[in-house]
């Protein structure tokens, strides 16, 4: 089984503690290599987009386990075009991890298992700081707990250059649109039904009641969260939540979005 992971870059410096020294990059790429597989036939590749005149350092570069492809402009989704477009059909699955955040060891086992009932895999993230430390449980399905099989990304389709700052909700609705099956995978403790999840985990309600007619909630057995996302300054939430002209973008690309799908798609 082969498995290619998209990743839009602009290598810059990791800013957890402590880690300095490395690329947000290698965080991502480590946690992929310490997956905990037991079919140790799986092949896992990084396809990084970068922006045009993004310069690859010589370690990164050599690096066995990805490949550069570079974008036309300077922007996060024609970097994901760039990346998805150079996935060709020997890959069986597709995957995606943004270089700032990390898979736990048992994620892949686990979402490859979902993926024998399911054609599409999200999940809930640890939220943690730049001291490695839990900041919450996050609910919405972004982008770095998806997994797929290809022909369900050949369905929906690429990633709408339209879309700035919500890419993610409008590949979801595209998704939905498909009729395929979608699995979103949650902690042993999580919530199960709509009604305990709308109490106490209102995001994982929307996930629900948002997330198109095939979506399901799948438990795995462990406690915590199997995709960590890294809460710093540098990251396309902070910019948006900081207000000014990306929340004001940030809005117009809601009511966008309410207007094509009658939601935002979850």
């Amino acid at each position: 089984m082969k498995v290619a992971i998209i990743t839009p870059s602009r290598l810059k410096r990791s800013t957890l503690v402590g880690k300095s020294d490395l690329y947000f990059l290698e965080h991502a790429v480590a946690s992929a290599a310490a997956q905990e597989l037991i079919d140790k036939q799986i092949t896992i590749h990084f396809f990084v987009g970068i922006d045009a005149d993004t310069v690859v350092p010589a370690r990164l570069a050599d690096h066995p386990q990805l490949t550069f492809v570079r974008s036309d402009c300077k922007a996060q989704v024609p970097a994901l075009n760039a990346a998805i477009r150079a996935v060709d059909a020997s890959w069986d699955l597709v995957g995606f991890l943004e270089d700032d955040d990390r898979w736990l060891p048992q994620y892949l086992a686990v979402a490859i298992r979902a993926l024998e009932g399911f054609d599409f895999v999200s999940s809930t993230q640890l939220e943690v700081n730049e001291a490695d430390e839990p900041v919450r449980i996050n609910d919405f399905p972004a982008p770095s707990g998806w997994l797929m099989r290809r022909s369900t990304f050949e369905k929906a389709g690429a990633i709408n250059p339209a879309s700035k700052w919500h890419y993610d909700n409008e590949w979801l609705g595209r998704l939905a649109e498909t009729g395929l099956r979608r699995a979103h995978l949650v902690e042993a403790t999580a919530p199960w039904t709509m009604d305990d999840a709308f109490q106490v985990r209102p995001w994982l309600a929307n996930v629900l009641r948002f997330g198109g007619p095939n979506i399901h909630l799948v438990r795995h057995g462990f406690v915590l969260p199997l995709v960590y996302r890294l809460v710093h300054p540098g990251s396309g939430t902070s910019h948006v939540g900081g207000g000014g002209t990306a929340k004001t973008e940030s809005n117009a690309e809601y009511q966008w979005l309410v207007d094509r799908f009658g939601r935002i798609p979850w």
